[in-house]
């Protein structure tokens, strides 16, 4: 208990550092199609209420809840991508990720690889 505890905290705090460091490059807050699906009033949240969700849904069980993370990959931001990474390679959904990546070579695949393995403690690699 005590190490998933950590785990998220670390988690939170890495995806913290992410958002500062990249926050001149704003990604324009827009409707993503995963926040629509999560039901009226979920749309056009901020970054960090998107990754916030993220964190919540990550702890719930069932297939549509990792069907979301799965469509979360998509959004536009680079911390929720990496939030949705790291949630699905907790539920097991490793190759998800991984075929995400390969499906989307270049620096920001890259870029999120490389903090999920910072998180994960596993090595990048797409």
């Amino acid at each position: 208990m005590i190490p998933a505890v950590v785990a998220v905290v670390v988690a939170i705090a890495l995806v913290a550092v992410i958002l500062a460091s990249r926050s001149s490059r704003r990604v324009p807050v827009e409707p993503t199609s995963w926040t629509g699906q999560a039901g009226e009033g979920f749309e056009g949240l901020s970054e960090a209420a998107r990754c916030d969700m993220i964190f919540a849904i990550a702890e719930l069980p069932g297939a549509d809840r990792t069907a979301m993370l799965r469509e979360a990959l998509d959004d536009p931001s680079e911390a929720v991508v990496l939030a949705a990474a790291n949630a699905l390679t907790a539920r097991g959904e490793d190759a998800v990720v991984q075929t995400y990546f390969a499906a989307r070579p270049g620096a920001r695949s890259e870029r999120i690889a490389r903090d999920l393995s910072l998180l994960t403690g596993a090595t990048a690699s797409f």
